[in-house]
């Protein structure tokens, strides 16, 4: 059973970048399909990206695409989400999670396995 386990949170200013890391501990990514969320306070966890570990396949919402980019590194088993021209409003607890199956409509429903998360704010 794949446990994922986010890193790389922090405070960054407005206009910034910072890169979250997810691991894979307990297993390898092999077959996974891994996904990124966020959670601001008093708001739902919102999907951010995908990425299919065998093909490298990603899915961003439109929220963040131009922006973040999540891509893998397979010497590492780890996955990364490049976050860009951070703003205040990316202020968030950021998780990671893992799928076996690539989901339809990316819900965090849709995925089975979910790290701890880590804390991003983004000063103005």
């Amino acid at each position: 059973q794949v446990q994922p386990v986010e890193s790389g949170g922090g405070l960054v200013q407005a206009g910034g970048s910072l890169r979250l890391s997810c691991a894979a501990s307990g297993g390898t990514f092999s077959n996974i399909i891994v996904g990124w969320f966020r959670q601001a306070p008093g708001k739902e966890r919102e999907f951010l990206a995908h990425i299919t570990w065998n093909g490298g396949n990603t899915r961003y919402a439109d929220s963040v695409k131009g922006r973040f980019i999540i891509f893998r590194d397979s010497t590492k088993n780890t996955v990364y989400l490049q976050m860009n021209s951070l703003k205040p409003e990316d202020t968030a607890v950021y998780s990671c999670a893992a799928s076996h199956t690539i989901p339809k409509i990316p819900t965090q429903t849709a995925y089975e396995y979910w790290g701890q998360g880590t804390q991003v704010t983004v000063s103005s």
